[in-house]
């Protein structure tokens, strides 16, 4: 399994080239914030390998700033480091203030550096945060990706289990697998956004399935670039950046053992996105 990650990983740069941005004080900030409530970022959260980066593509060829210091990915890396340093301690319940000074700080740059521009970033781990994103950023815009768990749980692309596994779901169980434990990460994260989302966001929050951007590319990106307030070519956007993966399925090359043990562990995130079990 290791090795698989650094195979996956190799080449993709993980380190922000800049340095921390300069604090924001409270006046400053409640400017901000006043400019934010029309304004607000556009966000791309998901659990890790669901799609985003062609999310991320089709949005930056929109005309949208997802930032300056991104990898191969697509990921905002200033925002990747922040979801290193908090993600496990705010699964523990910690919302320390020197957490929302750093995003505040992060966030203002971002926002200067847009220059007026539709902004946001796509940093997948922002599903995690996405109450603590809501209390600090008026009049965001969370667009929530989901793939099949059942997919994700046989993806070479575990680094959230690996980092935030533990932080999430408590340690494995002996005799636990690494699949069961990734889909049972992919059901919690996901339902926990989808019920945060619906519940406090409404029409701020966007819920989008890999597969059917794969089916309706243009029909989904147009919702997608919709939502972001974004007005553009749809088909020609469509057509060049979404191609889907020869992955998408993998899970039914699977015993159906070890696929009725995934369903099982993640059933009702299954019914509640639209996934049929493999026995309907």
């Amino acid at each position: 399994m290791r090795s698989r990650i650094r195979r996956l990983l190799r080449g993709i740069r993980v380190e922000p080239r800049r340095s921390e941005p300069e604090p924001v004080g409270e006046a400053e900030w409640e400017r901000l914030a006043l400019r934010f409530a029309d304004d607000g970022p556009g966000v791309v959260g998901a659990t890790g390998g669901s799609g985003t980066r062609v999310v991320a593509r089709v949005l930056r060829r929109a005309g949208m700033f997802l930032g300056d210091d991104l990898n191969r990915s697509e990921d905002a890396l200033d925002f990747a480091a922040f979801s290193d340093r908090w993600i496990n301690r705010y699964a523990a319940g910690e919302s320390p203030p020197e957490m929302s000074r750093e995003l505040r700080g992060l966030v203002a740059r971002q926002h200067a550096d847009a220059d007026g521009r539709r902004w946001g970033w796509k940093e997948p781990r922002s599903v995690y945060l996405l109450e603590l994103l809501d209390r600090q950023l008026p009049g965001l815009r969370f667009l929530h990706v989901v793939r099949d768990g059942r997919d994700m749980a046989y993806s070479e692309n575990q680094v959230q289990l690996r980092k935030h596994g533990d932080a999430v779901l408590g340690h494995a169980r002996e005799g636990e697998t690494d699949a069961l434990r990734s889909i049972a990460l992919w059901s919690e994260v996901n339902l926990r956004a989808a019920d945060y989302g619906e519940r406090a966001l409404g029409d701020r929050y966007l819920r989008v399935r890999f597969e059917d951007l794969c089916a309706d590319p243009s029909g989904t990106v147009a919702g997608i670039l919709g939502f972001f307030r974004l007005s553009v070519d749809v088909e020609g956007i469509a057509a060049e950046e979404v191609h889907p993966p020869e992955t998408l399925g993998r899970w039914r090359n699977a015993t159906p053992e070890t696929t009725r043990a995934l369903e099982e562990r993640a059933g009702d995130a299954l019914r509640r996105f639209g996934y049929q079990s493999s026995s309907e």
